[in-house]
């Protein structure tokens, strides 16, 4: 019989792993304010009621508190999916901070020639990271290419930002459903009218992470694409275009 012997060190990550787990209080406070800002719209893309946030001193309160809960957190004692949850999360809560504390703002990348993600930082752990090590330097290396539909950068051409916190739980299902709705919205792929396809410059920036070459990308979007889609894709299985919206993903009176 094979026998499976957890040593000292191990049974306190196990414990602590699974206390984060159970508790799901990192990521409360944080799924009560994206039930509260996130506005569905039917076009199937979500806006952010950013200045409702900001007119409200107690959540914004709720949103620093959610944030510098992680400050101090032992990363090394949660598992894979956690982290990978938690650092997802608190992407998109400081992104979310960023713009609340800037609004009234057009995009993400106003007033700056390439964007904020170096500058905008929170303590993760013991250390300051920023936006963009968060994605680069900790998310990307975790070889999820899937990370890109659910970390969201307050644009219009992003991928949603989700009305429900990433859970460890529910990770795979949760990554495959924002692939999913992304790919199948014009915003991830489109049919060109002169043939071949329009792509989201994600896949550009990012194709790395989605394999060696345009025809993996192409792969890609057919393993999430709905029938219809999918037909079409094979039809003009030719990326010749990319493109993105960087207008700021508003809902300024909090509805559609």
């Amino acid at each position: 019989m094979l026998k499976t012997v957890i040593t000292g060190a191990a049974l306190m990550v196990t414990a602590a792993s699974a206390a984060f787990a159970d508790t799901e209080g990192p990521h409360d406070a944080w799924g009560e304010l994206l039930d509260t800002y996130v506005v569905e719209n039917a076009d199937g893309v979500n806006r952010f009621n950013y200045g409702g946030l900001k007119a409200s001193k107690g959540d914004r309160a709720k949103l620093d508190a959610y944030l510098a809960s992680f400050a101090d957190l032992d990363f090394d004692t949660l598992s894979r999916d956690e982290q990978f949850a938690a650092y997802s999360n608190i992407y998109n809560a400081l992104t979310v901070k960023h713009i609340t504390e800037r609004y009234p703002v057009k995009s993400i990348r106003s007033g700056y020639l390439i964007g904020p993600w170096k500058r905008v930082k929170t303590e993760i752990d013991g250390e300051m990271q920023s936006l963009d090590a968060i994605e680069h330097k900790i998310l990307r290396p975790m070889g999820e290419a899937r990370v890109h539909y659910v970390i969201n950068c307050a644009a219009w051409g992003c991928p949603n930002l989700r009305a429900e916190p990433i859970t460890s739980e529910e990770l795979e299902e949760t990554l495959d459903d924002a692939a999913r709705d992304y790919v199948n919205h014009s915003r991830g792929v489109s049919i060109r009218s002169g043939g071949g396809l329009q792509v989201s410059r994600i896949y550009k920036w990012f194709q790395d992470d989605f394999g060696d070459s345009k025809q993996d990308v192409v792969e890609h979007l057919l393993e999430y694409a709905e029938p219809e889609l999918a037909e079409l894709i094979k039809s003009n299985a030719r990326i010749r275009d990319y493109a993105y919206d960087w207008s700021l993903n508003d809902a300024p009176d909090g509805t559609s």
